[in-house]
């Protein structure tokens, strides 16, 4: 198994509408596949004057190591969830726990599909909170880490809404225990059904009638789909599961608003992030014309323009993964390792060389795309008698390439030419 990085990639949604809700990390091994995809969601507590969240980690089998043994192959690993106040500098709570999985069959440890569900739950005064979760893999020894903030809600009105927990499936007469949750938040195909469970508490002892609207916000913030349904609420705790119409919407990040109003024309709302990532897909892509444009180190204009010339977002898509597909080295398995090292070196290079220009298009993010990391990088931010520079060398090529900072405000330039052969991508 592929080593597991000590790396955490946040999606980060911003909102001008309403408050977007708790977006935990996804700690990442490479750009394609989570390590392990976590969510918190807040509940009413049965403790007074509290509230409850629950933390979910959800483990694709194939990110774990799996070794022979009496039950056929297993895998071990252990989680621990630390809850810390809104600074970080104080632990609050903290539980770790044992995962064991067991399979007969080798192939079900290697496939995307399959993965393990683990949820613990702390009862806390509402307010702000830092989390942070950390899974072990017992026989690597490897770590991967997730953290984020987190608000835990008060539910002291006389009618409040938890949040929201999507679901991949659910039994609707047996909600307590048929809940499958949707951990990754992610709709590969608009014909996966938007499902999601919420809670609603009500303190009146009288049973009131209540309108809910659901809508579906798109990364401009515009209503793509609504659906309205009046329901009798009554004292206590109102278990509600939803099931959306089906209604088209393509790659991208979304967000889901629950909105109830009662006879007054009172509302209160909760709301949720999800996205849509395509299967075949490395997961830093959100949009495909963008992910085409990037792609200019590895093909020609002419590819490029075949995939832009595609008559809809569908059909760029299909001719963009046609063209990794050629270039797949290993065909016969799940993964393409050229392509899903190439958007991480697209990755690497915004989150690191991003200036006045994004990140992948400067200087050093073109050679960083093409040539990959150097053997050897020689920095001189503070040199008296010459401007800023940095020396990257690769030695299997025999070559340096010198970046210097001509402004002073780190907009490296390269000045040494990169042509010919070695504008030629290598993995």
């Amino acid at each position: 198994m592929k080593s597991l990085l000590l790396l955490v990639l946040s999606f980060v949604f911003t909102t001008s509408i309403i408050a977007q809700d708790n977006i935990p990390t996804e700690p990442k091994k490479n750009i394609s596949d989570a390590v392990y995809f976590q969510d918190y969601v807040s509940f009413a507590s049965e403790k007074p004057g509290l509230s409850r969240v629950d933390i979910f980690i959800q483990v694709p089998y194939k990110n774990v190591k799996f070794v022979k043994s009496n039950q056929g192959f297993t895998a071990k690993y252990s989680i621990t969830a630390s809850v810390f106040d809104s600074s970080g500098s104080k632990m609050i709570v903290e539980k770790t726990w044992n995962e064991t999985i067991n399979v007969m069959d080798y192939n079900l440890t290697i496939t995307k599909e399959n993965y393990n569900l683990s949820k613990r739950s702390f009862d806390l005064l509402p307010g702000n909170y830092k989390i942070k979760t950390v899974m072990t893999d017992k026989d690597s020894k490897q770590e991967a880490v997730g953290e984020n903030n987190f608000v835990l809600k008060s539910y002291d009105k006389n009618i409040s809404l938890s949040d929201l927990l999507l679901i991949s499936k659910a039994d609707s007469a047996n909600i307590k225990s048929g809940i499958v949750p949707n951990i990754s938040r992610n709709y590969p195909s608009s014909k996966n059904r938007i499902k999601f469970y919420l809670e609603v508490y009500l303190k009146d002892s009288i049973e009131i009638k209540n309108n809910f609207e659901y809508s579906v916000l798109n990364s401009e913030q515009q209503v793509i789909h609504t659906e309205k349904e009046d329901r009798k609420l009554s004292y206590g705790t109102n278990k509600i599961l939803v099931t959306l119409k089906e209604f088209p919407f393509d790659l991208g990040v979304y967000t889901l608003v629950v909105t109830a109003k009662d006879s007054t024309g009172a509302s209160i709302t909760t709301n949720k992030a999800f996205y849509s990532h395509w299967k075949g897909l490395p997961s830093i892509i959100k949009d495909i014309d963008k992910a085409i444009s990037q792609i200019v180190y590895i093909a020609t204009p002419d590819e490029i323009e075949i995939m832009e010339d595609g008559e809809n977002l569908q059909e760029k898509t299909k001719r963009f993964l046609d063209f990794w597909k050629k270039k797949d080295p290993s065909p016969n398995n799940d993964e393409n390792e050229i392509f899903d090292e190439y958007f991480r070196r697209i990755a690497y290079c915004d989150e690191n060389f991003s200036n006045y220009l994004e990140g992948w298009r400067s200087d050093r993010g073109m050679v960083y795309t093409i040539l990959g990391v150097p053997n050897n990088v020689d920095r001189h931010p503070f040199e008296y008698d010459s401007k800023p520079y940095e020396v990257w060398e690769y030695y299997d090529l025999n070559r340096s390439f010198i970046f210097v900072d001509q402004t002073g405000f780190g907009d490296y330039r390269l000045i040494t030419p990169l042509s010919g052969d070695l504008y030629r991508y290598r993995y």
